[in-house]
């Protein structure tokens, strides 16, 4: 991975913080996508020193804001002549309702638009720089949610379900992996999703608590189902270092193998439909 540069949001802990590392000890120049400037740091100075390559800077962006995005995306292009590879990592899961600057729920501003916005911000770097490859990640808890309610976007209309929303916004990001794949058939650029698996984080823990509290049923079979930190990133890294997914676009990944996602997930018309709400909200803030 010498002479690539690899962008990843939520880059400061969890399977961020490890894929950025996986990265580092590759010899790519990482750059790490945070929030919090502190914790930013904290995770710079221990990647670099870890993986004994000073190539891992840091960038300071919130993902639950358009203007910071935008912002993020105008400095990177100051410093920065390539791209070769964007892994959308970050994702959050409030036990309550919140609200953004830009008036959108949380989880459908950070989880879903904030990928497709910095994507599509990115194309025209990505495209200059392919073979370049754009990797979301997602969640098999996406098929918890049979389709998108168009009609409720914002999750207003009805008593708030934190782990319902965090499932569709996760449909959502394969939807617009697949959709994207479709626009970009004819370029270099591949673009692919995947399950990480279920990790010890502080959001595996803001899943279980959620609104209300899982059963402790539910409760031990997801612990049952833990892996590490490393494991956890070994998707992540496979399909951006790899040569195995090179040319393979359009995917769904779990432990680095291509699977399928849900029914939902495939439906073009939804995609499509999906894509343009998202435009339609961008282009009004």
């Amino acid at each position: 991975m010498a002479g690539k540069i690899c962008m990843i949001t939520g880059a400061n802990a969890g399977i961020g913080k490890s894929t950025a590392l996986g990265l580092a000890k590759k010899g790519a120049t990482v750059l790490l996508v945070c929030r919090n400037r502190e914790r930013g740091e904290e995770a710079l100075r221990y990647i670099r020193e870890e993986a004994g390559n000073d190539s891992v800077h840091l960038l300071l962006a919130d993902l639950a804001s358009q203007r910071s995005i935008r912002q993020l995306v105008a400095d990177f292009k100051t410093r920065y002549s390539a791209l070769h590879v964007l892994i959308n990592n970050a994702g959050v899961l409030p036990p309550t309702r919140m609200i953004t600057e830009d008036g959108l729920e949380m989880q459908f501003a950070v989880n879903y638009l904030a990928p497709f916005l910095l994507t599509n911000l990115s194309l025209d770097i990505l495209t200059a720089s392919a073979p370049a490859r754009v990797i979301n990640v997602s969640a098999s808890y996406h098929k918890e949610s049979s389709s998108i309610n168009f009609d409720d976007l914002q999750t207003g209309q009805e008593a708030y379900d934190a782990r319902k929303v965090y499932a569709w916004t996760k449909l959502a990001n394969i939807m617009f992996t697949y959709e994207l794949a479709r626009r970009l058939r004819e370029t270099s650029v591949t673009v692919n999703c995947l399950h990480p698996g279920v990790i010890e984080t502080r959001l595996m823990h803001d899943f279980i608590n959620g609104t209300s509290p899982l059963s402790e049923e539910r409760m031990a079979i997801v612990k049952s189902m833990t892996i590490g930190l490393e494991e956890g990133a070994s998707t992540s890294l496979y399909l951006a270092t790899a040569q195995e997914p090179e040319g393979v676009s359009g995917k769904y990944f779990d432990k680095q193998k291509a699977v399928p996602s849900s029914e939902a997930s495939y439906d073009e018309t939804a995609s499509r439909r999906l894509w343009m709400l998202s435009e339609n909200i961008l282009q009004r803030a």
